[in-house]
């Protein structure tokens, strides 16, 4: 590997520009190559590219997969010291940043790739929409324009999820959400049964609440993970990117009649700008700035994009 590294003495984490990053990934490209189709990783709007791959997210499935075998052996030796087989329980990765930013691409291609090594090939994925509040009940507390926002959340539905997931329970709940009716989908669930590795993507899975909300025990959701990645860019690039993907969906999802959009998909392209930009700096900007940048050093890792929307550096938190 190159010296380049920028190994800060008062920084809790080392840079890695892409190329340097690029150089770690080990023999996991002979593994892996073959194991993905890159149309079914994409998102809307979001270059994936099989270079994107190769330098970026096959390190990254390289250097977890150390990571959960580490915790597999400390497993066995734990078992071993108390004379029994203790209940394996999953490897947590939770995955945060703006809305629009690529987090669910880097969760989908994460599970495809962790999924690839025998150590580990049950890998689930849950998002985080599914623990916000329906929406009769956001209407009811007068935040339906708060959605996204830390109080949208019921936390501790959420919290109670992963404890159950973490204590190595057989089945586990998680509720469901459909983006297309832009609710939660009463009754309609996703059942986690004891995976290797689960994949907790969300804006909000790195918060903490402040400390006037906290009258129990302070126990947050980033509690539970293993590890934690934070997807960044400049907001004026997420901006960008956030206004081109509704442009794209007022031309697709937004057609369909049961879209909870549909009211949106005869609007004009210089509407649909006007009204994406207006719904960004009155919404999704503020709880950026507010809420979710703030938690971007609380990751093990943070990917950092630049304008056109791939990863340019990477910081790794030192251990």
């Amino acid at each position: 590997m190159t010296t380049s590294l920028k190994r800060e003495r008062y920084t809790p984490y080392i840079t890695f520009s892409r190329e340097e990053w690029a150089e770690t990934s080990g023999d996991a490209l002979l593994q892996l190559q073959d194991y993905y189709d890159l149309e079914q990783l994409q998102g809307m709007n979001e270059p994936l590219t099989q270079e994107e791959i190769t330098q970026i997210y096959l390190p990254l499935a390289h250097l977890l997969n150390l990571y959960v075998k580490s915790s597999q052996t400390l497993h066995k030796a734990t078992s071993s010291f108390l004379g029994s087989q203790e209940l394996k329980v999953p490897y947590i990765i939770g995955i945060a940043g703006s809305v629009a930013v690529g987090k669910s691409t880097t969760a989908r291609v994460l599970q495809r790739l962790l999924q690839a090594w025998p150590d580990h090939p049950r890998v689930d994925l849950v998002t985080t929409d599914g623990f916000l509040y329906p929406n009769k009940t956001l209407e009811a507390n007068k935040i339906m324009n708060r959605k996204g926002f830390p109080e949208s959340y019921d936390i501790k539905r959420l919290i109670h999820f992963l404890a159950d997931v973490k204590s190595g329970k057989e089945r586990v709940a998680a509720p469901l959400y459909s983006h297309l009716e832009y609710d939660v989908l009463p009754g309609q669930l996703q059942w986690i049964e004891q995976p290797d590795i689960v994949i907790v993507e969300g804006v909000n899975v790195l918060q903490v609440r402040p400390r006037q909300q906290q009258k129990d025990p302070a126990i947050f959701v980033s509690d539970f993970f293993d590890f934690s990645i934070y997807v960044d860019a400049a907001e004026k690039d997420i901006r960008k990117w956030y206004i081109s993907r509704f442009e794209s969906l007022r031309a697709t999802a937004f057609q369909n009649p049961e879209s909870f959009f549909h009211r949106y998909a005869h609007l004009s392209d210089a509407a649909t700008v006007e009204l994406a930009t207006q719904i960004w700096d009155d919404i999704n900007k503020p709880n950026l700035e507010q809420n979710i940048a703030p938690t971007r050093y609380r990751a093990s890792l943070i990917l950092e994009k630049g304008h056109h929307h791939f990863v340019q550096s990477v910081k790794l938190r030192k251990t």
